[in-house]
């Protein structure tokens, strides 16, 4: 991306009013959208609705993976005692890409990816995704049916795996069709089936990539709007459904997390920094899936185009992320909240040096006031933020960061200059809200994915005229500023009385003895059901039902306030994106007679 103006030449520090914050959001946008810029933005008719665009983002996944072999020698992963260049990791990437391409794999094929988080996910994903495929991952959580489904549903042609996914799934190969060929990395004791080879004996180990030939990836004609990936949603309730996304939605998370981080700068009065060729390179510890879109969309991708070094980890643990945070100078880490809580409340956290770190940063599900003031106190160098965005936006719709963050914590911040939100009633789900009130959330601009693959019913239902619907309850303030209040279908009502469920977890958040809290209903025989909350403690400390209850009873009305409250010994179950399966710990309650 080159551009023929810097911030020094367009933003003159003397033109830039005192105090904070020293300009609107609007004022502020205005600016990161200026001719010239690496944010300029424009507008684009795309898929008939008219939409504001960054104009300098790469134009698809293969220009980024592209871009990175300017990266040379730089690191770029790292996996336990593995490491590979961006050098190894684009000579792997064109000889996969290769490969597809002799095994048949054209434009609009799809490519299965089910892995956890080890290096050749990120191979298979853009060696697939170069060449026109359209890259499915799936969740490696997944059991064998589930991921049958996966592969049905899609018609997915070529599958890549590791071992444990390759076992879990053999006996469901038969039931797939449209399955031409797998992959399956790591190590794997017997291979039973004529289209299963081993991906070593095409790439080599991570280590090897570096002695693969230094070649092009095969030419293909791939435009901005050509469909690029089908991520399946979280499937907490019914069918996962597939969002297909093209490759202009997916890297607009590349820009949009740089203008919010100029956002930022700006509202302070201040020029954002030019970037410093010089500067050390920034390291991410990924600690959530790349099979999601936070994972997959706004950090490994944004990470290749930067040149970063990414950090992988098996499975998240406290005190190896701190090992790793230590042994690689992490300068960013993060996730959902209950992995920034583990960061600043583990006991071992004292034992290791975390200095490096600058960033901590988070989305998924809702996050407390009382985290950003703790997350000040801690790393007190570091700056903290918080997003929106869900797998039908392919990832980052909103950002929260730098002072505006401090002053609005409970807030996951104003949409990008590119994307627009509205607040609509839910019963029509036309009628726009005016500031404050709640309302549904709708969710429009280039990120959005297209539709659901192949489920017209549910497409229509969630896309409407450049509109996604989110279902969840919000309210957007004077400025533009989003607060997420609850999913509508968690919304709980106590005999006509609606709960927000994030409201009250909130609260339970701001006992200092909490580090987890999740609301859910409870059976009423004559009200429906009442609010009761599952809890996870912080180490070392105590709590009691009736102190949390109390706690509740000082701070909102009393219909709010949980009639019970259980205490979990270990993190909340959680899907892989991050978010709380309520599902499971309404049994908790479920069990017990209705009042």
């Amino acid at each position: 991306m080159e551009s023929g103006a810097s911030w020094e030449t367009m933003m003159p520090e003397a033109e830039l009013p005192p105090g904070w914050p020293a300009m609107s959001i609007e004022q502020a946008h205005a600016l990161i959208g200026q001719p010239g810029l690496p944010s300029e933005v424009g507008e684009e008719t795309i898929n008939g609705v008219r939409l504001k665009v960054w104009k300098n983002q790469p134009p698809t996944l293969r220009a980024v993976v592209e871009m990175a072999k300017d990266h040379g020698d730089k690191v770029f992963l790292v996996y336990e005692d593995e490491r590979a260049t961006y050098d190894a990791f684009h000579r792997a990437v064109a000889a996969f890409a290769i490969e597809l391409q002799a095994q048949g794999v054209a434009k609009g094929d799809r490519v299965a990816v089910i892995m956890r988080n080890v290096p050749e996910w990120a191979v298979a994903f853009y060696a697939a995704a170069s060449i026109g495929a359209i890259v499915t991952p799936l969740n490696a959580w997944w059991t064998g049916p589930e991921l049958e489904y996966g592969l049905t549903d899609s018609g997915t042609k070529v599958a890549v795996m590791d071992a444990e996914r390759y076992q879990r799934m053999s006996e469901h190969f038969v039931n797939c069709p449209d399955l031409k060929r797998v992959y399956v990395s790591r190590e794997v004791d017997e291979i039973a089936h004529p289209y299963v080879t081993k991906l070593e004996s095409v790439l080599g180990g991570t280590d090897d990539w570096a002695k693969l030939p230094d070649q092009p990836i095969p030419p293909v004609d791939i435009a901005t709007d050509d469909d690029a990936t089908i991520f399946y949603t979280s499937g907490t309730t019914g069918r996962p459904k597939g969002a297909l996304a093209t490759h202009r939605a997916i890297n607009t998370n590349i820009i949009t997390a740089g203008a919010a981080a100029a956002r930022g700068f700006l509202r302070k009065g201040e020029m954002p920094p030019a970037p410093d060729p010089n500067a050390p390179q920034r390291s991410a510890l990924l600690s959530v899936p790349f099979f999601h879109v936070t994972g997959c969309f706004a950090v490994l991708n944004p990470t290749v185009f930067v040149g970063g070094k990414l950090v992988l980890m098996f499975k998240w643990e406290p005190i190896r992320a701190f090992e790793l945070i230590q042994r690689e100078k992490v300068t960013s880490a993060g996730g959902v909240p209950t992995i920034a809580w583990q960061l600043l409340e583990h006991p071992a956290r004292a034992n290791f040096d975390l200095s490096s770190l600058e960033s901590v940063s988070y989305g998924g599900a809702p996050s407390a006031p009382e985290l950003v003031r703790r997350l000040k106190e801690v790393f007190p160098k570091s700056s903290s933020g918080q997003g929106w965005g869900m797998t039908e936006t392919c990832a980052t719709v909103t950002s929260n960061v730098a002072e505006d963050y401090q002053n609005r914590p409970d807030s996951c911040g104003p949409p990008a200059a590119v994307a627009e939100l509205q607040i609509r009633d839910p019963a029509d789900g036309k009628t726009v809200l005016p500031a404050g009130q709640m309302g549904e959330l709708w969710s429009k601009g280039p990120m959005n994915a297209k539709l659901y693959w192949n489920k017209p019913e549910a497409t229509a239902q969630t896309f409407v005229d450049g509109w996604v619907r989110t279902g969840d309850l919000a309210k957007i303030d004077e400025e533009g500023f989003c607060f997420i209040l609850d999913r509508a279908k968690d919304m709980l009502i106590r005999g006509g009385e609606n709960i927000y469920c994030v409201e009250v977890e909130n609260v339970l958040y701001d006992h200092p003895a909490v580090m987890d809290a999740a609301v859910v209903g409870k059976p009423h025989r004559i009200l429906g059901e009442e609010p009761a909350a599952v809890v996870t403690l912080k180490p070392g400390t105590q709590a009691t039902e009736e102190e949390l209850r109390a706690h509740v009873a000082e701070r909102l009305a009393a219909f709010k306030v949980p009639v019970a409250v259980k205490f979990w010994h270990e993190t909340l179950p959680r899907n892989a994106n991050g978010k709380i399966l309520k599902s499971e710990l309404k049994k908790v309650f479920a069990e017990e007679p209705a009042t």
